[in-house]
């Protein structure tokens, strides 16, 4: 079993699965007054849009980041299997899809490994135990997806 490694946000108790984290490049957006700071992040398996939580003026460049989505896998409904055994990441409109195995956790969450990166996530209805370590692609709208800079 994975450690689990916790943080505390003002959104929710969001968590990486695994030490390692994902190298991507981000690209700094036009901003909305009042609104939380997007960005673009392109990574080693795609590139999505995506809230930025570390500090605004050092967003630019390159950075070790920890994704987090505040948002349940519901199979069948955000969660598919996948037609390509490969991970990936990419925006469908205002939704990101990420496209990596999922594993289930013997306490009832799951995880995505996409990459180099695991990503935590609650289960809103059961999963098949048959999709254990399969290919699948989850779907989660793009404001629930963020980074968070990793630092040593």
């Amino acid at each position: 079993m994975p450690q689990i490694l916790w943080r505390e946000t003002a959104r929710s108790c969001v968590g990486a699965v695994d030490d390692r984290e994902m190298l991507v490049r981000i690209e700094k957006l036009p901003q909305i007054p009042q609104r939380p700071m997007t960005v673009r992040a392109h990574s080693p398996v795609g590139v999505a849009v995506v809230l930025w939580c570390g500090d605004p003026e050092e967003a630019a460049g390159n950075h070790l980041v920890e994704w987090t989505v505040d948002q349940d896998i519901l199979w069948g409904r955000n969660t598919q299997p996948a037609a390509l055994a490969a991970p990936g990441l990419w925006q469908e409109g205002d939704r990101v899809v990420m496209r990596g195995q999922l594993h289930l956790t013997e306490d009832g969450a799951a995880y995505l490994h996409v990459g180099d990166s695991s990503i935590l996530f609650d289960l809103a209805s059961p999963i098949p135990a048959s999709v254990d370590r399969t290919w699948v692609e989850v779907s989660v709208e793009a404001e629930n997806v963020a980074l968070y800079p990793y630092r040593i």
